[in-house]
């Protein structure tokens, strides 16, 4: 992980504004809830979710629509109303993205981290229609 692309917690407090809660955490790191987005333009499409408090741990996350354009995760409706989502246009998607030996990476597109854009608070949901994704996507090698 390049260590120019993470943040310490007093640059994490001077941009709140990036800031997301995920008050359940993420799968196998419930009990980190705060987490700050870094968009990484040297790798772009790609971002950092990195764990505040904690700038050498980070997830690498892409949004859904760079992966696979007809991407249409279905929402519970539990999880809606947990992030308050009034219309579509509310949530924010963001899926986790792992790095394998041999350059090779594949994207969860089963378990999306969702959030509210206006309120930064988020959740890991499993998606209605997870049976039609993969839990592992290949994505294309870099050339």
């Amino acid at each position: 992980m390049n260590s120019e692309l993470l943040i310490d917690e007093a640059e994490t407090e001077s941009a709140e504004h990036t800031a997301i809660r995920l008050p359940f955490g993420l799968l196998g790191f419930e009990k980190i809830k705060r987490y700050v987005l870094i968009p990484a333009p040297e790798a772009a499409p790609f971002s950092w979710l990195q764990m505040a408090g904690d700038p050498s741990l980070a997830f690498l996350v892409i949004a859904p629509e760079e992966v696979l354009p007809n991407y249409f995760p279905e929402i519970s409706q539990d999880d809606v109303n947990y992030l308050d989502l009034s219309n579509p246009d509310d949530a924010a998607i963001l899926n986790i993205v792992t790095l394998h030996p041999g350059g090779q990476a594949t994207v969860n597109l089963k378990g999306p981290i969702v959030y509210n854009r206006n309120t930064l608070v988020g959740k890991q949901v499993v998606l209605v229609n997870a049976a039609d994704y993969a839990l592992k996507y290949s994505l294309p090698l870099a050339t």
